[in-house]
């Protein structure tokens, strides 16, 4: 069961990193932009929606990633001082009576949204328009990657409630703890 939960998240990850260099391509695109508008005075009225459709695309990939990662915003104030199981009990509630509905909700409507898009060849409303039903087709993927690795959770909080402490995750990045940082390298703090 390791195997299958930790290939799950390696899938999440894979992914959200792949997606990650979206942001590389909007980077160019803007600045492609600006340069564009600014120097050669030529503006392109297709860029706008090109960037939305991108930004979209990268935050909704990103779910899953940050979902294998525990990088979603909870209330760590309260929950980082509750054990493990506790931490397990409250997770799954909130994963069956939240989670699980709100994103099957979001798969199906966004299949039924990339169908209707796609039937009818929707795209943008601009003089160089964009076809938009590429762009739909990642709400369905988006929500098929979060509804899988929702079950991983799942299966970690059941687990994590018959263990008395959370199995292990993928590792990938870490925030910066700047204590852990300086007994790395042998600081206390002080100028030299």
């Amino acid at each position: 069961m390791k195997k299958l939960l930790l290939a799950v998240d390696r899938l999440s990850t894979w992914i959200g990193q792949a997606f990650a260099w979206l942001i590389v391509a909007l980077t160019a695109l803007i600045s492609w932009e600006v340069f564009s508008r600014y120097i050669l005075n030529t503006p392109h009225d297709w860029n706008l929606d090109a960037q939305l459709m991108g930004y979209g695309t990268l935050f909704m990939m990103a779910g899953a990633y940050t979902l294998a990662k525990a990088g979603h915003v909870r209330g760590d104030v309260l929950y980082g001082f509750f054990r493990p199981r506790t931490q397990a009990a409250i997770d799954l509630l909130l994963y069956i009576v939240f989670f699980m509905p709100g994103i099957v909700a979001l798969t199906w409507a966004g299949w039924t949204f990339f169908q209707d898009a796609l039937a009818i060849r929707e795209s943008t409303f601009s003089a160089t328009p964009l076809p938009v039903y590429p762009f739909k087709a990642v709400i369905p993927l988006a929500g098929g990657l979060l509804l899988l690795q929702g079950v991983v959770e799942i299966v970690r909080c059941v687990q994590c409630l018959q263990q008395g402490h959370w199995p292990s995750r993928e590792q990938d990045v870490e925030e910066v703890d700047v204590d852990k940082l300086k007994q790395m390298v042998h600081a206390d703090g002080a100028r030299s």
